[in-house]
């Protein structure tokens, strides 16, 4: 489904927020990793944000994951205080990890993977030329 023009807005606002409040509260080092949100998806309805964050470098995300939710109520209060005036009402905020990431190291890995298999099949073209 397409995302409307409001939907947008609000996603960038919380977005440019959300990434001050972070830096403001320090949660962008977590577990010796580095903490960034990768997106922010609103629901049509405005009631509900879903907040993907990416971990870079974190030993284990799950656990970052659970730092970052204890201090959802902090972030949360924060958050309702800066953007307030501009909705009716706060969404509920859901975090999420986004492993996109991980999925491109996984890519990479197995195209170096491929790319080290074919150097033969070039020799052997070369062969055919002559």
């Amino acid at each position: 489904m397409q995302e409307g023009k409001r939907q947008k807005q609000v996603a960038g606002l919380l977005n440019e927020e959300l990434n001050e409040i972070f830096r403001r509260l320090g949660i962008t080092m977590v577990d010796g990793g580095m903490v960034s949100i990768a997106g922010v998806k609103v629901t049509p309805d405005l009631l509900e944000a879903r907040i993907y964050l990416s971990f870079f470098k974190v030993n284990n995300p799950q656990t970052a994951l659970g730092v970052i939710e204890t201090k959802a109520w902090e972030i949360k209060r924060e958050l309702a205080a800066r953007v307030g005036k501009q909705l009716r009402r706060m969404p509920e905020i859901k975090y999420y990890v986004d492993d996109t990431l991980d999925h491109v190291f996984k890519m990479e890995d197995l195209f170096k993977k491929i790319n080290e298999d074919r150097p033969d099949q070039s020799d052997q073209s070369s062969d055919e030329k002559q």
